[in-house]
């Protein structure tokens, strides 16, 4: 009986296994729709993210550098440019006081002068007349340039890289590409540059080869022509040269705003989708006109933009709602423990007041 329940039992399953292979039909409306579910910081999705954005090779003979090892450069090499605008400004300043001595200064020698010429003291000026001609100088001449007016000081250039810029930014892409989108502050380097016999490297790649405490950064897209611009030029003979990881695919990733000028190439947009979203937010003549500027400084606001998405790098801000939240979750039962400690000593207290008025029997 019990041999005959248990081939019953096993001869007799739940449900049927062509259930479990059974699979949903996908739909290609929402076929780039991903889960909102992030597991952290595993080595999973690390892996999966060097995979997809990065091409990394053993044989590489040159660095690299990060999106936000850069993002933290930008923001100091424009905070010390800064800092250095405003002590020029100050050691160019002068005061008031200084510019009315000088005033009473020059209205002095202009009357000893003249009262030297009246008094018939001819013999300083004939000296002074015979120096200048022997040094070429007329009289007439001499005095345009007594009487000549200081000239103002040229306006500072605002418009221009950064003096003393410790690193010099190429896009090795085409120069139609360079036009439509590039980070600004870069120079357009095209890697068929390399190829030439006579005048590989422009000006200023001459001027930061091989400098002590000056770098060149290359970027493309998606590092498939800096790679190789970067091994040939590093076998030219490059110490100090790295390429941005990434390119402007990890860059735009990372720092939608502020980095670059342009419209950027649709092979650094994250899916399809993300690109039709932005094409129907952005009217269609302004796709047709909008071009690239040239630019060789950051805004302030592409700056603070900067800084947010760093620190939002950094410590996202989820965690820092998380962080909040508990903080004051724990605030409140803190404060609600020392009020209940507060109830309880205050209790005892007039119990122990009651207790002693009684009368001793």
């Amino acid at each position: 009986m019990c041999v005959l329940f248990k081939r019953m039992s096993f001869n007799r399953g739940i449900g049927s296994v062509k259930y479990m292979e059974k699979r949903t039909p996908k739909n290609p409306k929402y076929q780039y729709v991903k889960t909102k579910l992030d597991t952290g910081c595993s080595l999973t999705n690390y892996l999966d993210d060097i995979r997809r954005n990065y091409k990394y090779r053993k044989d590489e003979i040159f660095k690299r550098l990060g999106v936000s090892t850069f993002a933290q450069m930008i923001l100091q090499v424009a905070s010390v440019s800064e800092l250095n605008d405003i002590e020029d400004d100050i050691d160019s300043h002068r005061p008031e006081d200084c510019l009315s001595l000088a005033s009473d200064a020059d209205s002095a020698c202009h009357s000893d002068r003249s009262y030297a010429e009246h008094t018939g003291e001819m013999c300083h000026s004939a000296r002074s007349t015979l120096l200048s001609v022997i040094s070429g100088v007329g009289e007439l001449s001499r005095e345009e340039k007594i009487s000549e007016p200081k000239l103002p000081d040229a306006p500072k250039q605002t418009d221009g890289p950064y003096p003393d810029c410790p690193y010099l930014l190429l896009d090795v892409r085409d120069r139609d590409h360079y036009d439509r989108c590039h980070i600004i502050s870069a120079h357009s380097f095209p890697i068929t540059m390399l190829s030439r016999t006579m005048d590989s490297y422009t000006k200023e790649v001459r001027e930061y080869r091989n400098v002590a405490g000056r770098i060149v950064i290359l970027y493309d897209d998606d590092e498939r022509i800096a790679s190789q611009a970067a091994t040939s030029m590093c076998q030219r003979g490059f110490e100090n040269l790295f390429i941005l990881s990434g390119g402007l695919k990890v860059l735009y990733k990372k720092f939608p705003e502020g980095m670059t000028t342009g419209p950027v190439p649709t092979s650094c947009l994250a899916s399809p989708a993300s690109l039709r979203a932005r094409k129907s937010s952005v009217p269609q003549q302004q796709q047709q006109i909008q071009a690239a500027e040239e630019r060789w400084r950051f805004t302030s606001d592409e700056l603070s933009k900067i800084q947010e998405e760093l620190e939002e790098m950094l410590i996202p801000s989820e965690y820092l709602r998380e962080y909040s939240r508990l903080s004051s979750r724990m605030s409140t039962i803190s404060t609600q423990s020392r009020a209940s400690s507060a109830g309880s000593r205050l209790s005892s207290s007039t119990a122990g007041r009651v207790q002693s008025s009684r009368p001793w029997k």
